[in-house]
């Protein structure tokens, strides 16, 4: 019995040590279970507001339709360009980020921007008081006349009034639509309104006699008459014009409030008029 305990006590020991080494190792085991079960901390992208999410990930995203020359339109290279997308540019660098382009048809953008498929529309997105409800605008980042325009040969539609019995051309979901519906109409009476997803397509209309006239501005028309030879021309005097700004996503005042900084920012200190000029080749008109 005695030579007996002499060796069960050290093996005893042995087992004991063993067991608090394993029980060690279990109970390190366990706490990193844990740490990895419990909830991890909220990251701030989602608790902070979207001004610092855009700086906090590098990138203003920007939705525009990208077939509206010279505004926004894809170049030869296949880069959205355009005097949004410089507008759009300037405005990213002075938020230090870097800014991600998605073009769609112009009808879509706003819906798109409340499903948060972008922080910021830059695309003509002229302020009425009914996008208001749904959306937030900075201040106006530019003006645009509208005019009537109607192909070389016309002499039947100089001003508003003449639209009466005629088909009209006009982008879907834009301004112009709505104040077709709702201004032209009951005041000149009925015309057949008929609707376009891209300016192009509406010219090349117009051209072809499928329509007998379109409102847009000159701004926009010109480089694509220049590139395709249309012959239509603009007539009369303006018969509205509309002011455009940046559109934001309801509740978001800082991300608003950040993007008016950077556009009085580069008003002040001439960025604004050099690009304005470059695009349209003259000053912009005193605000």
């Amino acid at each position: 019995m005695t030579s007996n305990k002499k060796r069960f006590f050290p093996i005893a020991a042995a087992i004991l040590v063993l067991a608090l080494v394993l029980g060690a190792c279990g109970s390190n085991n366990t706490n990193k279970g844990s740490n990895n079960n419990a909830p991890s901390p909220t990251p701030s992208a989602q608790t902070s507001n979207l001004l610092d999410q855009v700086k906090e990930s590098g990138v203003l995203k920007v939705g525009l339709m990208g077939t509206y020359a010279p505004y926004n339109f894809t170049n030869e290279k296949n880069e959205i360009d355009g005097f949004d997308a410089d507008i759009a540019k300037e405005i990213a660098k002075r938020l230090g980020v870097k800014v991600e382009f998605t073009a769609q048809d112009f009808s879509g953008l706003i819906s798109s921007l409340q499903a948060k498929k972008f922080d910021a529309i830059i695309s003509q997105v002229t302020i009425t008081d009914e996008r208001k409800k749904v959306i937030d605008f900075t201040e106006p980042y530019i003006t645009n006349e509208v005019k009537i325009i109607v192909p070389e040969k016309n002499t039947t539609i100089t001003k508003l009034e003449d639209f009466k019995g005629k088909n009209i051309g006009v982008g879907l979901g834009t301004n112009d639509e709505t104040y077709l519906r709702d201004v032209a109409i009951p005041q000149v009476g009925k015309f057949t309104i008929k609707t376009y997803d891209d300016v192009i397509t509406s010219l090349q209309d117009l051209n072809a006699g499928r329509i007998d006239a379109t409102i847009n501005n000159i701004h926009a028309l010109k480089p694509i008459v220049d590139k395709n030879g249309f012959k239509i021309k603009a007539v009369g005097e303006a018969i509205k014009a509309d002011s455009a700004g940046i559109a934001v996503r309801k509740d978001n005042p800082e991300f608003r409030d950040a993007l008016d900084k950077a556009l009085k920012d580069l008003k002040a200190d001439g960025t604004y008029d050099t690009i304005f000029e470059k695009w349209f080749g003259e000053k912009p008109a005193a605000q």
